[in-house]
């Protein structure tokens, strides 16, 4: 049984989650062709526009439908049972949404853009790599040039996933030319407003439809669409939560297609040997465990988040870092193991192209929940936290 057919059948109504099911069911017909083509997926993204899941997260009163993180993070799951790289585009593009949500709200153009966003189904894309500094998005190497009323920005962004198909892009620098490294604002510049020339192909093991060629970036555009607060407040209070939030909803996603491929491989052998326990049952059940601890995990971070949420100063507290980061590490590394699992259930059926079993998609995609923010700098900033702060042992929060 689909997603969308499970939704609808549970008297679900018209939903967002039945929105993003419909949206599935497109991306799912187009997933293998997305990975085999490295191509954007425009059919599950045009998909997204029609049913209005892009501006979801915006406030009711800009036009969007002021969707909990919560929520956006279930259409994430939703999405990435089906395909992994259309589920990532679209938490990349609200993980991009949530610093206009919660920071730009006291900025009259932000508040205005975040209406168009609504009206016109914008797709925002994120520049924050850069030649020399990699994937540390706390450092940047490139400074925001303000000029009167205009700003202007040349960024080596070694990575901007869909950057060629987004209609605008939120990009990080240092505040201005004498600017340490670590003092970094984040800009908006719309696709009239850059020019973009392709520096490295994203031609990768899996998430290939994310299409995350690097580019050098020339932008100019008014100097108010420079977000009001400086990036570490936008990076620790919302952005980083939300990056670990919404891909581990969507590697959630992953994990749980592959098991339900599973147990529908290990029905189908049932039904062939009637009154026998069939092959890969007892690891079902392992495996079954394995997806319920990720699914425990997600669920406790975004618990943690929506608490923190209306307490600035917890946000940007080491306790809340070290909760964010830990729910990243546990989700990217736990379901590479499910779905090996699946594929040992599975057998050649999961190993071949071609099958309802097939799972080699599955296994390339997750590979890249490590890497995205490397665990091993993750890891590495959280040692440090934990030199200074005590571990949170207690069972309640």
């Amino acid at each position: 049984m689909s997603v969308a057919v499970a939704l609808v059948e549970a008297g679900a109504g018209d939903t967002a989650a039945v929105r993003a099911a419909r949206v599935a069911a497109i991306a799912g017909k187009y997933a293998d062709a997305v990975d085999i083509e490295g191509r954007f997926p425009r059919e599950a993204v045009d998909a997204m526009r029609a049913e209005r899941l892009l501006s979801i997260q915006i406030p009711a009163d800009l036009g969007g439908e002021g969707a909990s993180i919560t929520e956006i993070a279930e259409l994430c799951s939703i999405l990435g049972q089906a395909c992994a790289a259309s589920a990532m585009v679209f938490a990349m593009h609200q993980i991009k949404l949530s610093s206009l949500v919660e920071h730009g709200a006291g900025s009259e153009w932000h508040r205005e853009f975040m209406r168009r966003i609504a009206e016109e189904q914008l797709v925002l894309a994120s520049a924050t790599t850069e030649g020399g500094i990699g994937g540390n998005l706390r450092n940047s190497i490139c400074a925001i040039k303000v000029e009167g009323d205009r700003c202007f920005l040349e960024k080596d962004a070694t990575v901007i996933s869909y950057g060629a198909h987004a209609d605008a892009i939120l990009i990080t620098s240092r505040s201005h030319a004498e600017a340490a490294s670590s003092d970094q604002a984040l800009t908006v510049f719309l696709r009239d407003q850059y020019t973009l020339e392709r520096t490295v192909e994203w031609n990768t093991l899996g998430m290939r439809g994310t299409c995350s060629d690097g580019f050098l970036f020339r932008g100019e555009a008014p100097a108010v669409q420079i977000l009001p607060k400086p990036f570490a407040e936008i990076a620790a209070q919302s952005m980083l939560a939300s990056s670990h939030l919404l891909w581990s909803g969507v590697w959630y996603g992953i994990a749980a297609d592959a098991v339900a491929r599973a147990q529908a491989f290990v029905r189908a052998a049932a039904r062939k040997s009637p009154g026998t326990q069939p092959p890969g049952a007892l690891r079902l059940a392992e495996v079954s465990s394995l997806l319920q601890m990720v699914k425990s995990n997600v669920v406790a971070g975004l618990n943690v988040y929506e608490e923190a949420k209306a307490d600035a100063d917890r946000l940007s507290s080491m306790a809340f870092a070290v909760a964010m980061n830990n729910v990243k590490i546990a989700s990217s590394e736990m379901i590479l193991p499910i779905i090996n699992h699946a594929m040992l259930i599975c057998g050649i059926m999961g190993y071949k192209n071609g099958t309802p079993y097939s799972l080699g998609r599955h296994l390339r995609d997750a590979h890249s929940a490590q890497l995205m923010i490397s665990n091993d700098r993750i890891l590495g900033n959280t040692s440090t936290m934990l030199l200074v702060h005590k571990q949170d042992t207690s069972l309640l929060g």
